[in-house]
């Protein structure tokens, strides 16, 4: 039976964290292999309030990175559950949208950039 409408209520934030991890889970080792010092965050918005945002990388990625090593806290890669929610029809454009965000944020982690990401059809 397919969902036929996502309410936004019923994906609390621990449920919307096992969705994220979830769809990491369902990520190819290559990709989360080299993801060294990175941790995943799950925030309700932006801290501007917006909705216009998904994901952020927080993080000095690994083409621009000198000397980096013991001491340095760890990139962020976040996703926001409300504008996720809102960009959302059902369960499965939900599930497509946190795969597609955190392709898109690994993919900064990587040195990637927006334009690169639009290029090969993740932007």
């Amino acid at each position: 039976m397919a969902d036929l409408e996502l309410d936004p209520d019923s994906v609390d934030a621990d449920a919307f964290e096992k969705l994220v991890v979830d769809e990491l889970d369902k990520l190819p080792d290559d990709m989360v292999d080299g993801l060294d010092n990175v941790v995943f965050v799950v925030e309700d918005r932006p801290e501007d309030g917006t909705l216009d945002i998904l994901g952020l990388y927080d993080g000095v990625n690994l083409t621009e990175r000198g000397q980096y090593g013991f001491g340095e806290l760890p990139d962020r890669i976040i996703l926001y559950r409300e504008p996720l929610l809102s960009v959302s029809a059902n369960l499965e454009e939900l599930k497509d949208q946190i795969h597609v965000t955190l392709v898109h944020e690994i993919a900064h982690f990587y040195g990637i950039d927006d334009n690169e990401l639009h290029r090969l059809g993740w932007g």
